[in-house]
């Protein structure tokens, strides 16, 4: 399982705003690349958000859709773009004077891509994910006025 986490310059409210807005999606997750379509209910457990990932012409469409959500604490998603594969990735939100530390964990649960080695992937997960803290943090810190 690969582990990332970012203390970001915001509240966790902020966080879990953008965390929580399945229409963001493609502008902070690496890999997607557009929305289709966010379920009404979003982000409540069973409820998707409709995307593709890759790059055109080069498409693939599928969901990702909430496992758990503990509002301003937890979200957990399964994440899918098959032919690859299907993951899980849980996002936890803690404060720590005054601003958010969040931790991503991200595993790979079903599919051609549970084949790769753990020491081959986690690597490769942990720099894109590190990737997709930092275009959350971005948009979240961007929602807090700067202090006078």
């Amino acid at each position: 399982m690969s582990e990332t986490e970012r203390l970001i310059n915001a509240s966790v409210a902020d966080v879990f705003a953008v965390l929580t807005d399945g229409w963001s999606y493609a502008s902070w997750v690496v890999g997607a690349s557009r929305i289709r379509d966010v379920d009404p209910g979003w982000p409540e457990p069973g409820h998707s958000i409709h995307h593709s990932v890759g790059v055109w012409p080069l498409l693939i469409d599928d969901a990702t859709t909430v496992l758990r959500h503990e509002p301003l604490r937890l979200l957990e998603l399964k994440v899918r773009a098959w032919p690859t594969g299907e993951g899980k990735v849980e996002f936890e939100a803690t404060e720590e004077d005054g601003v958010c530390h969040l931790v991503m964990r991200e595993h790979m649960t079903k599919g051609p891509a549970t084949l790769i080695p753990t020491q081959i992937a986690d690597p490769i997960l942990h720099v894109r994910n590190a990737e997709t803290l930092q275009r959350l943090a971005l948009l979240a810190e961007g929602r807090t006025p700067p202090p006078n």
